[in-house]
């Protein structure tokens, strides 16, 4: 993010401000939609240190202006924060200027408050200051601030508040009404009221009040919802430097307060770093998760505090602390830092998020613009023309110039931008019905592009829960036989590392937890234990320790077992797991606490290395690799004895998880959703990319892959292996065959479906793929097909590298460990209960992918019918500009009432309706196209509009052509001359044009249902013509004073303006088709064939070149050069 320096000059001010009051107020306008003019005309540039605004262009290029702020500091508040070298960038923020006073600079941009530190001579997030707190930082605030710290600190990072302003309805009106659109509406209404079109001038300017109303009240009451959800504020108990607890408000709450948590628990007001203590808390408002989670104390190590690589320790603002318990000043909650305010929590983020959504960078909405200055153009030319027809008809100037600005209303249609979003928000509307919930509607549109979909595997392919297949145990003499059941096993280490390695609590009595972990304790057959109100009973029970749990195993042992039945056992100390790490652990000890001993579970891979060498079966590999590829879950358990002695509540964990001995495997199968399979066929039968992303095993994946059709079963998997680089060695790249062999794989056919191989690469090698070989990493990207062991970070590099090479991507998950990715993704669809999660654009109810399939299909149906809008609105405003053009030429024009009735009754209607056809059934293999300004959109439109003149110019000739015709009155103009042939001739048969139009652009196959299938614009169409018919044919006495037409006696010439506008409309519809099926191709070859912009499909082209060299290289190992290169595509 750039950042620029201007400071007032006063001359410019002033100047500004006597060009205003000359202007009556208009330069004022034209600064509020063009804020770098106001800042260029009144500021001019200089040191940010001497900043009065700041100029920012944000990382998609706009721009934003900003005030800077300064704030008195209060004396003294400098030693309070301390002389020491961590306070060093305090200093520098409080001691910019040492004039008469101490000041805090600082600016505000979106939430967030950026303040000027002098060494680094530049605004930062006001959160740098604690960027680096380490853990062993945050327990040094286990005694609390003093109250004249907080105040500082509250100065310097603001008040604990993510605020949503909630604007008025006056200035809601006011800023409604400076809206371009409407200051065009006002313009036009002044221009009908000096022309006399008064009637017309009231319905429009009821109709722009009735939208202006509705539009205020929707603003009002989504700024109201939101604001409601993101404010939170409450009482929470503060611990202070001098032991005294307080009760305070949370907007008073700082980075380094030490709060503590009741044990009835609380909604979190902050992001916090639990340090004593457990809590389970509910992140269903951040994830879309509904199990409740464990939290664990943050053990005080010199690693840098970042919450989401923290997350079992981290508290996140806008979460429900169910219960904490184990270690408060009271002995029954918690302790915790707060470590982010403001928009500077995980939920000021998401709510950021929200109010300043990343811009939708969609070829049609910046086509439609370009139109619309197109239309401008056009307008101009009009207005040349019609200046020069009134010069002939003696007019004086102030009604040539009402009639000539008259034609720019007609040309450039107000309601373009509105119109267009009709498709969209009938399609956001037949998606909630089928439980799919949006809070972006624009990305509807995109979701109609989407070429790539990326999903999740547990719980989004397959079942959520996963059912125990088996155990095995192990060690240095081999693997035993399987055993199906845990409750079979003997008495021993790995029963009870099944039995408490977990982090499975209890709920009002009931046991909640992670559905795995849950699996797995049930499968042992023992219980879970938790302390009471009585904990000391427990503790003294085990040696003294403090309990966290008790697992017991069963009353009855079962009556094979020869061994003595197995003892009670504690977990005195929690590990978490952690996607980084791959795996959790627990420390417990026995009764009396005359034992100890740490039990591990996590990836075989990476609990084998953590594993005395030794202890590890020579058969380990292979046995992981056969379970793995017959599509189960395989998790590896270790446990060593630890010193009885050792303080356990302090322990760190890389001291427990080393030199582990290794006990077994535990076998779990995960079934693919019966939805599953078909959907990914649906998918790549419409030629849609499909990728799993997942953080299990790459074997494990691999097989899901097949089974829910990702691989065909002709089709193999190639596997990609990157070492990272070391002090000792460069790093390596190499690729392998599933079964080892080196069969020759040729690279035709790339896209997948039709290439006989897949890439399957863990998240790992993924990084160094990224880091060390570039020139690689977009083929890889082409052909993998499976990304295994990714961590939430990786996948969200993944969408956006996958985006560098210009897909469209999609990401379905669960919502837990895939927010940063299904941000991140073009169309983010994210399972969950909730009705609406900020994790991701879209939510759905649906527990399976069948949700995706409907989405891309609304977004094809939503963007054809925006296609299908754009062109009817542009068409409505040419056949509108040529009939008034053609009637000027005439010395007359369009009575008021034709106009209202042309706009209300006709186009209006016709144009609320047309988008609520529904999607097709089926999804097409060719996605409909996004660009406006194509050939077959502009030879089109070019076509109609030829064929809209010749038709108008067709019913003004046979008028004329007339024995009957008698001349207007060359002595009078416009609606002097009403009622007459020519304006009724033109009027009939440009009505018939409207309708037909209508039908001509609106498209179905094989996107949208036929336009049969929609029944309320079937019903319009045929009401609609049999009123036009009507009024060209039989128009009663009402009819032709209302309308001021002429009451033409010949009928034969009437059914001659039917059969012109019948023919108009068969021309129409018959080039229509032929424009599908692709007539102008033809074309083509007067020009030169342009390559593709989209880097996959040139990437596509180069692969497949019959010259291309054999990729990838097989069973050889790359070395990383020292100057690497990204592959050019040419």
């Amino acid at each position: 993010m750039d950042a620029q320096g201007y400071k007032w000059v006063r001359w410019r001010v002033w100047l500004c401000r006597i060009v205003a009051l000359l202007s009556f107020g208009f330069l004022l306008i034209v600064f509020r939609w063009f804020p770098r003019l106001a800042l260029l005309a009144r500021c001019c540039p200089c040191p940010l240190a001497l900043a009065d605004f700041v100029l920012i262009r944000d990382t998609f290029g706009q721009q934003h202006m900003v005030e800077v702020l300064t704030e008195e500091m209060e004396e003294g508040s400098l030693e309070l924060l301390g002389d020491s070298e961590e306070n060093g960038e305090w200093r520098d923020t409080v001691q910019l200027y040492k004039e008469k006073k101490t000041l805090l600079r600082y600016y505000l941009f979106e939430g967030l408050r950026y303040i000027w530190l002098d060494t680094r001579s530049s605004f930062c997030r006001v959160s740098v200051l604690n960027d680096d707190w380490t853990g062993k930082d945050l327990h040094g605030f286990k005694k609390g601030l003093s109250q004249s710290e907080q105040i500082v600190r509250k100065q310097v990072y603001g008040p604990n508040l993510i605020d949503v302003p909630v604007k008025s309805y006056y200035t809601l009106l006011t800023e409604e009404v400076l809206n371009p659109f409407y200051l065009f509406q006002i313009f036009s209404i002044i221009l009908w009221l000096f022309d006399e079109y008064y009637f017309y001038a009231a319905c429009i300017f009821f109709v722009s009040m009735l939208s202006i109303g509705i539009s205020l009240y929707e603003i009002r009451k989504q700024s109201t919802t939101l604001h409601s959800m993101a404010r939170l504020v409450t009482k929470v108990t503060v611990l202070r430097s001098s032991g005294v607890q307080e009760n305070v408000s949370s907007e008073e709450l700082v980075p380094g307060d030490c709060i503590c948590l009741p044990k009835d628990g609380l909604l979190l007001p902050c992001d916090a770093a639990l340090l004593i203590g457990e809590c389970l808390v509910n992140e269903g408002m951040l994830t879309g998760e509904s199990v409740p989670v464990l939290k664990t104390p943050l053990p005080a190590s010199d690693r840098r505090y970042i919450s989401e690589a923290e997350r079992k320790h981290a508290l996140f603002c806008g979460t429900q602390v169910i219960r904490a318990k184990g270690g408060g000043p009271t002995g029954a909650g918690g302790v915790a830092i707060v470590t982010g305010t403001g928009f500077y929590t995980a939920k000021g983020s998401l709510v950021s998020s929200i109010l300043y959504p990343q811009p939708t960078n969609f070829r049609f909405y910046q086509d439609a613009t370009k139109f619309l200055i197109t239309l401008g153009i056009l307008a101009l030319f009009g207005t040349i023309y019609s200046l020069v027809v009134f010069s002939w008809f003696d007019m004086n100037w102030i009604e040539m110039v009402i009639r000539a600005l008259d034609l720019v209303t007609i040309v450039v249609p107000p309601a373009l931008p509105a119109a267009i979003t009709t498709g969209t928000i009938y399609a956001q509307h037949r998606l909630k019905k089928h439980g799919i919930f949006c809070i972006s509607p624009p990305r509807i549109n995109i979701s109609g592009k989407v070429s790539l979909f990326c999903f999740d595997k547990t719980g989004t392919l397959t079942e959520e829960g996963l059912d125990v297949w088996g155990v095995m145990e192990g060690g240095p003499a081999g693997f035993t036989e399987v055993v199906s059941d845990p409750r079979l096993l003997s008495p021993g280490s790995l029963l009870s590392g099944l039995a408490c390695c977990h982090t499975v609590t209890l709920l009002q009595g009931q046991p909640v937890g992670d559905p795995l972990e849950m699996k797995m304790v049930n499968s042992t057959g023992w219980s879970l234990q938790e302390p009471g109100e009585d904990g000391g009973v427990l503790d003294a029970e085990f040696g003294g320790h403090r309990v966290l749990a008790v697992m017991r195993p069963p009353a009855m042992p079962l009556p094979f077992h020869e061994t003595p039945a197995s003892e009670p056992v504690a977990i005195v100390q929690r590990f978490p797991f952690c996607s980084a790490l791959q795996r959790m652990s627990v420390v417990t000890v026995a009764c009396g606490g005359c034992s100890v001993v740490a039990f591990m579970k996590g990836s075989p891979e990476m609990v084998a290395s953590l594993c005395r060498q030794d202890t590890v079966p020579p058969q380990f590999s292979s046995k992981l690799h056969s379970f793995s590829s017959e599509g189960l879950r395989v998790l590896a358990l270790a446990y060593k004895p630890m010193d009885k002695c050792a303080n356990l509540s302090t322990i760190e964990r890389g001291e427990v998880e080393q030199d582990m001995f290794f006990l077994g495997l535990l076998m779990m199968k995960n079934l693919v959703k019966p939805e599953s399979s078909k959907v990914i066929k649906m998918l790549k039968t419409a030629m849609l990319r499909t990728v799993m992303v997942t953080g299990d095993n790459i074997l494990t994946a691999v097989n899901v892959a097949k089974s829910c059709g990702m691989v065909r079963s002709d089709e193999v998997v190639m596997f990609v292996e990157a070492t990272a680089h070391t002090t000792q060695a460069t790093a390596t790249l190499r690729f392998y065959m599933e079964d080892g062999e080196g069969s020759v794989v040729t690279t035709r056919d790339v896209y997948q479906g039709d290439f006989g191989y897949h890439l399957a690469i863990s998240g790992t090698s993924f990084a160094v793929v990224c880091d060390h070989f570039p020139e690689h990493l977009s083929k890889v990207l082409m052909r993998a097909t499976v990304f295994a062991r990714m961590a939430p970070d990786q996948k969200t590099r993944l969408v956006k590298e996958l985006q560098k090479l210009n897909y469209r991507v999609g990401m379905c998950g669960d919502g837990a460990n895939d927010c940063g990715a299904l941000r991140a993704a073009d169309v983010g669809v994210s399972l969950s209960e909730a009705e609406a999660s900020i994790a991701s654009p879209f939510t759905s109810k649906t527990e399976n992918i069948s949700c995706v399939p409907l989405l891309i299909r609304e977004g094809r149906c939503s963007l054809v019918t925006s296609f299908s809008l754009f062109r009817y609105m542009a068409l409505y405003s040419i056949i509108q500009f040529t009939s008034v053009l053609l009637l000027y030429t005439m010395g007359t024009n369009l009575a008021d009432m034709q106009f209202l009735f042309i706009d209300l009754i006709l186009v209006t209607q016709l144009a609320i309706v047309m988008g609520r056809g529904g999607p097709s059934k089926e999804l097409s293999p060719r996605r409909p196209p996004a660009n406006l300004l194509t050939l077959p959109v502009l030879g089109s439109l070019f076509i109609h509009i030829c064929m809209v003149i010749l038709g108008q110019l067709a019913a003004l000739f046979l008028t004329v052509s007339q024995d009957w015709y008698s001349p207007l009155n060359s002595t009078v103009f416009g609606a002097a001359n009403l009622p007459n042939m020519e304006n009724t001739a033109v009027f009939s048969l440009s009505g018939f044009q409207y309708i037909f139009v209508a039908v001509v652009v609106t498209k179905g196959y094989p996107h949208k249902n036929p336009l049969y299938r929609n029944v309320i614009f079937l019903c319009l169409l045929l009401i609609l013509f049999a009123a036009m018919t009507y009024l060209a044919l039989y128009p009663g006495s009402l009819f032709i004073k209302v309308l001021q037409l002429y009451d033409i006696l010949d009928f034969n010439f009437k059914m001659l303006i039917v059969a012109v506008a019948a023919l108009n409309f068969l021309i129409c519809f018959v080039v229509e088709m032929l424009i599908d099926v692709g007539i102008l191709n033809c074309l083509r070859w007067l020009c030169p064939r342009r390559s593709t912009k989209k880097q996959y499909k040139r990437l596509h082209s180069l692969l497949c070149h019959p010259h291309a060299p054999s990729w990838p290289p097989l069973n050889q190992t790359l070395y990383a050069s020292v100057h690497t290169a990204t592959v050019t595509v040419r």
